[in-house]
């Protein structure tokens, strides 16, 4: 805290210097709420990151996967049926993998997100009434 004087008998502060206390802890005090808002700021975006590079991960996967696996997939199914219908039947295979891995990594983005300083917007709410309950007095 700022330094604080007696306003004993003997020496009685001036609104000059009350004026000046309070400037120092309000300055302090908006200095700390900003802080508290970057960490928690710097938390939640490493889970939307986390999230965004499983996604990617997941279709990137699902990408590869099925060049490699197409081809082969609609050969073998060839044999017994349709061209049309085995590379049908394959491509909704791929779709459905790469699907569940984009909703996998959907879910970890919504359980980060949003990233929204809660603490500190609760911080800075319970610092406003305190200053007027302060001035109210």
């Amino acid at each position: 805290m700022a330094h604080m004087r007696s306003a004993g008998p003997e020496h009685t502060r001036s609104v000059t210097e009350l004026v000046d206390d309070a400037t120092q802890q309000i300055s302090r005090l908006v200095r700390d709420e900003i802080g508290l808002a970057r960490a928690e700021m710097q938390g939640r975006t490493k889970g939307i990151a986390r999230g965004a590079g499983i996604a990617g991960a997941g279709g990137l996967l699902a990408f590869y996967g099925g060049i490699a696996l197409t081809a082969a997939a609609v050969l073998a199914l060839a044999l017994v049926l349709p061209h049309w219908a085995a590379a049908l039947i394959v491509g909704a295979a791929l779709v459905v993998v790469g699907g569940g891995l984009g909703l996998l990594g959907k879910k970890n983005v919504t359980e980060s997100a949003p990233p929204v300083p809660r603490e500190a917007a609760q911080g800075v709410k319970e610092d406003i009434d305190t200053i007027k309950d302060g001035r109210q007095r």
